[in-house]
Formats: structure tokens, sequence, C-alpha cells
């Protein structure tokens, strides 16, 4: 997801059409999905002749079209995100709700859906049981997919051949734990491709043992008490909600009290023009952003010009440099973090805590 949307961010220049809407995940509400597509593409098509030249323009409609044809709308999440240019047509799919609309421009209109998926992160839950595990992919509330490949993956130690041996009992202890090392495994590996945290669904006992073998226990948030094994992944997720968003409560409030001891030691920038130079040369370590600051501006000499909103959409305006400030941060290892306008009332949207 982030890769697709690191690269439609980054094209400048030519006549670039975005499409974003709702969508629906089940029947038959999702049949309706594809008429509000048309038209938003009838809209688009509508309005591309005064965006660029004719010949453009038939170019992109006929990409628009093309493109709504493939798209299988059983599958659909959240909302759905439409990027075509010239030489790109791209779709996706997101597990947030989006504002219906059709821009066209020399860019593709990404900032909503980035920031987003900056504030909130999406998890893994490992639903775990002596004999089989599951991974759940999710966003906030929703799920995004059951996780295939690497998983479900199944107890060939507990055939029917093997559980007379394994009813002893120190060899039924060793067979659980390699068991479980082999999850483990498959889980690392998934989470190497995109490193979300991961909460652990099981009973409490193989909780404990778990974690005995797990590689890498730093990725592990918590535990969702109980065999679930037989559940839907939305009703596992409805419940490992409540958990995911008390351990981001916690983690955010213990990261806002950085802000006081970064003061403390003279590493605390809040004018915006110190932070731009300080990301840029990789010396930002926490970014913390008020949640709904954007920033339209304009770089001149080096030097960020703020600019009102109603000037966004002039040549040479960035619609919004807290984007780049983020992004820059996080090619450097910084991270962001989003905090109301209550925990960031002592600034102005803005503030960077530094590594030197």
């Amino acid at each position: 997801m982030n890769q697709m949307l690191k690269k439609v961010k980054d094209v400048s220049g030519g006549c670039c059409v975005t499409i974003v809407f709702n969508t629906h995940r089940t029947l038959p509400d999702n049949e309706k999905d594809p008429l509000v597509l048309k038209n938003l593409i009838k809209e688009a098509t509508n309005r591309l002749p005064q965006e660029c030249n004719r010949q453009v323009a038939q170019v992109i409609a006929g990409k628009l079209d093309a493109l709504a044809a493939i798209i299988d709308h059983r599958h659909n999440l959240e909302s759905l995100a439409i990027f075509v240019n010239e030489e790109i047509e791209e779709y996706m799919r997101l597990p947030i709700a989006v504002e219906d609309r059709v821009s066209i421009g020399n860019s593709f209109a990404t900032r909503d859906i980035i920031r987003a998926l900056y504030r909130d992160k999406e998890y893994y839950v490992l639903v775990l049981s002596r004999d089989k595990a599951r991974l759940i992919e999710a966003f906030n509330d929703k799920v995004v997919q059951e996780v295939e490949g690497n998983f479900p993956v199944e107890n060939i130690f507990l055939h029917p051949r093997q559980r007379a041996e394994a009813a002893i009992g120190n060899r039924q202890t060793n067979l659980q734990q390699e068991f479980f090392n082999i999850v483990d495994k498959q889980l690392v590996e998934v989470v190497k491709q995109n490193p979300w945290p991961v909460l652990i669904c099981t009973e409490r006992s193989n909780y404990s043992q778990y974690l005995k073998v797990a590689d890498r226990k730093e990725i592990i948030i918590g535990h969702l008490e109980g065999n679930r094994m037989e559940e839907k992944a939305h009703h596992i997720i409805e419940a490992a909600w409540p958990i995911v968003l008390q351990i981001r409560k916690d983690n955010i409030s213990a990261r806002a009290q950085e802000l006081e001891t970064a003061a403390g030691a003279g590493k605390l920038l809040t004018d915006i023009n110190d932070i731009w130079r300080a990301v840029n040369h990789g010396r930002g370590k926490t970014l913390f952003v008020q949640q709904g600051y954007f920033q339209p501006a304009r770089l001149v000499d080096g030097t960020i010009e703020l600019v009102s909103d109603g000037q966004s959409d002039r040549t040479g305006v960035i619609d919004d440099i807290i984007d780049d400030i983020i992004d820059i941060n996080m090619q450097y290892g910084g991270d962001s973090v989003f905090l109301s306008e209550d925990e960031l009332k002592n600034y102005q949207g803005l503030v960077l805590t530094t590594r030197y």
C-alpha cells in the first residue's frame, strides 16, 4: 500500500487524475459501487478537456474506462483510490473513509490518504491454538485481509500417527514448542514485508509458551485471551481493537513526555524553518504533528514561505509542506506522532525533537 502511494505521490507534471470514493465490503451495498465510479469517471472525462489538450484527455479517459472494467468490487474495503495520467494507471483499496471527489492537476491528490495512513497504523492479529495458526491484517477496527501463503499453519506434529508420542509429557511440550517456532518463523517472514505490530490471540498458557520461542519479541504488543480459531476474522478484530486502541493511547501518552525531556536537553525545535533544516540534515528524531494540520507553502532559496489555503493551487506552491517534512524525516529514520490540538496547545501544530 505505502509503496504505491509513494510512487504516485512523487509524480509531478502532466495531467494527473485522482478519483477517491467510499466503497462497501459486502453485498448488496457493494453492487452500487460500480455506478458511483462510473459517475465519477464521467465527471473527470467532462473536466479533462479544460485541464489538458484534447489528445491527452482522450488517452486518460480511455485509461479510466479500462481500469474501471477490471476492478472487482466484491473485494472492496472502505474506499477506493484511482490514479491515472499518460504513464500511470493504478488503483488501490483503502481501509479508511474518504471524501468522494475527483481531482485533476499536475500531481496526484494523495495528502489526505497518506496522512490517514501515517496516523492510523495497520497491525496483525496472530490467532494461535495448539494445532493451527491464522494471521489477520487489520486497520483500526477493520479487517484488511486474512494473510495467505505463509498462513494458515497446521500443526503436523498432532496428526493421528504422532498423537501417541505427543501424549508423553516432555515430548508433548517439545513438539508444541516446535510448532510455535515454525509459526513464529512464518510470522517473521510476513513482518519483513510489512513491519506492523502483532497482537496474539490465544489461551494464556499458549501465549507464555509462544513468547519463549519468539525471535522478535519487540513486535508483539499484547495478548487477546481465548481460543477464537473458529471465529470469523471480523469478530476477532472487533475483540482485538479495544486492546490495540488502548495500547496506542498509552504509547502516545508516553511519547508526549518526550517533549519535556527534549526541551530540558535543548533538543526541541518549534520554528518551521528550523525544523525543515533539521530534517533535511538527518537530525530529526520525532516529529509531533497536530491532527488535521495542513500547511501550503512555497520554497524560496531553501526557506519555507507559508501561504494561505486560497493560494495552494498556484504554480510553485507545495499544497502541504507538513507532508514533505514528515516524509523527509522518515527517510532519515525519524518517526511521526499525531497528537490532538489540546496535547500540542503550547506549540503551533508542529514540533520536532532532535537527535543532537
